[in-house]
């Protein structure tokens, strides 16, 4: 039945991966193809993860392991779709015999293929970044850096001493900034005992401006609120090595933490790398501005894991949930084209606006030419964000800033 375990699709599609790219890619193929071309979505959980608002750690902190408000289940948002669903984790790709391999030795044939596999943490070679950092790319990985957060300043209620907790957060993109605002205006006396001492957050941009390729309005405003709230801002030095409880930076300083979060930028996962084909920075898929995959016409690929540049400007789209949907959905029309013998379309990029959200009730974004900052622009994300979840659930479509 629909968004149950179905049969592997003999000449039809499988998406690998049930992020914003795949869920979306999966659902259109359905619907435009009108059944005509069986869909197999596979993914590692049966739930949706909504990775946009992972860095709610506060909100995790005080969920007690309820993850229901950052994940969708698939049954439900897959039914009466015509989409079969098939729990796994994928183990490579082998484009030559047209199938895909799974975790535990399973097989699933295809006769197209949608890569839609997303991203992990990028280390750089730092030695002890890997073992010794949390990461919220993940949910799992959120969650256990909200639990950590959460028994730190427990225990800075209940133990003696005068320091404060500290928090390092490594990157200085939206998921840093987000993250370490987050952290730095949760309400933690209420969440971990009227002793809890309000923490130290550490935010290390590294060599690359902070907030680099956000408009320059914005980036300064993001600026102002992360001074606001307490965040420490050290520009212009790289991690060299990690250890438990200790960064250590290229300039021979070191800082002691409790916690060290490493969002220092993602590249393609180990099982994507391996494809055969053209590959860009971190191992993404070089896709044609049709989103294939240059002498693999029957493969596509969407969102984090590819590199594209849009025709019109030159510039590399970026590896937000906006673009991942926006290409899901030409990617889509594209394949179901294909199918039927038609011409493709190539991917063009029209960005929205961005909002980045800096702590509770803040944000700074951008609308068109507008700058907007503060409670508005806090309401817009949030209000973006809700919508997404709830079109997402009965099956239709939305878009993320």
């Amino acid at each position: 039945m629909a968004g149950a375990a179905g049969r592997d699709p003999e000449g039809g599609l499988v998406v690998l991966g049930a992020g914003y790219a795949g869920l979306t890619v999966a659902r259109e193929v359905a619907r435009r193809s009108h059944g005509s071309l069986p869909v197999l979505l596979i993914d590692r959980n049966p739930v949706h993860v909504l990775r946009t608002e992972l860095y709610e750690i506060g909100k995790m902190a005080d969920s007690a392991g309820d993850a229901r408000h950052w994940t969708v289940p698939l049954a439900r948002v897959l039914d009466r779709t015509g989409v079969s669903f098939r729990q796994g984790t994928v183990a490579s790709i082998d484009p030559s015999s047209q199938r895909v391999r799974l975790d535990g030795g399973g097989e699933v044939p295809f006769r197209y293929l949608v890569i839609c596999l997303g991203s992990v943490a990028a280390y750089y070679g730092v030695p002890g970044a890997a073992e010794s950092t949390f990461s919220v790319y993940r949910l799992s990985g959120a969650q256990r850096l909200a639990a950590r957060v959460r028994d730190v300043e427990r225990d800075s209620a209940t133990l003696p001493g005068e320091r404060r907790p500290r928090f390092v957060i490594v990157g200085g993109g939206s998921t840093g900034t987000e993250l370490a605002a987050e952290i730095a205006t949760v309400d933690w006396t209420r969440l971990a005992g009227p002793g809890a001492r309000p923490p130290d957050v550490v935010l290390l941009t590294g060599a690359l401006p902070f907030l680099v390729g956000l408009p320059p309005k914005l980036v300064a405003h993001a600026r102002t609120i992360l001074r606001k709230a307490g965040v420490a801002l050290i520009h212009g030095v790289n991690v060299v090595r990690v250890e438990p409880g200790r960064v250590y930076l290229e300039d021979g300083s070191v800082l002691a933490c409790d916690a060290a979060v490493w969002c220092a930028g993602l590249e393609a996962p180990p099982v994507v790398k391996s494809v055969p084909g053209p590959h860009g920075k971190g191992g993404r898929i070089a896709v044609a501005p049709t989103l294939d995959i240059p002498g693999h016409p029957n493969i596509f690929a969407v969102g984090d894991v590819v590199e594209i540049r849009d025709p019109s400007t030159g510039m590399l789209v970026p590896a937000t949930a906006q673009a991942a949907l926006a290409e899901a959905r030409v990617a889509a029309a594209n394949l179901v084209a294909r199918a039927e013998g038609r011409p493709l379309e190539p991917f063009r990029y029209r960005e929205r606006g961005v909002v980045v959200a800096l702590g509770l009730g803040k944000a700074a974004g951008t609308l068109g030419r507008l700058t907007i900052w503060g409670s508005p622009a806090a309401l817009l994300k949030r209000v973006v964000e809700r919508e997404y979840s709830r079109a997402t659930e009965r099956g239709q479509e939305s878009s993320l800033l």
